[in-house]
């Protein structure tokens, strides 16, 4: 995992200072690297039965689609407001400094189905809090949320179900 870990660059003082953002691009930009990703990713959940993914925006997506592409499943997306065209689900939820909202389609998610949940990055669980919640109202059964990556000091796996979040790369 070392090989991956050292292709994500630190870019200290974005999106403010005293920040250090983990930069993913140079991973998905690197092909054997994002290749190498995926297939570990999805080897974890070949056979699991998984109906669909749900990708978050918008990085989730990258991840998302290639993993529903790798298990024969179908892609969702979950969005901030005003972003799918058809009939939403919404879900707000707490920031540090205020609220934001996430989007989802009524009809993206049939009860009983088994959903993957993809991320880029695990930091702080506000946001996947918020997609466990609205994917778990709406009848599914959460396979699990994966993640690229975790900034594992952040502590944000402990907002989520213990016995199902997995992070291929941890800092």
């Amino acid at each position: 995992m070392d090989e991956l870990k050292n292709i994500i660059r630190d870019i200290p003082d974005f999106p403010k200072k005293g920040i250090i953002f983990k930069d993913i691009t140079t991973l998905l930009a690197d092909a054997a690297s994002y290749q190498r990703m995926v297939d570990l990713l999805s080897h974890r959940y070949i056979g699991k039965k998984i109906d669909k993914v749900v990708g978050v925006e918008a990085r989730g997506f990258i991840i998302g689609a290639a993993l529903a592409y790798k298990l024969g499943a179908g892609i969702v997306l979950v969005r901030k407001p005003g972003k799918l065209p058809s009939e939403t689900f919404k879900k707000s939820y707490e920031l540090e400094y205020g609220t934001d909202t996430l989007e989802i389609h009524t009809d993206a998610i049939e009860k009983g189905e088994r959903v993957l949940i993809a991320d880029d990055l695990l930091a702080t669980g506000g946001t996947m809090a918020a997609v466990v919640d609205m994917v778990s109202s709406m009848g599914a059964e959460l396979v699990e949320c994966c993640f690229m990556a975790e900034l594992e000091f952040l502590n944000g796996k402990n907002k989520l179900p213990a016995d199902k979040v997995f992070s291929l790369l941890k800092f």
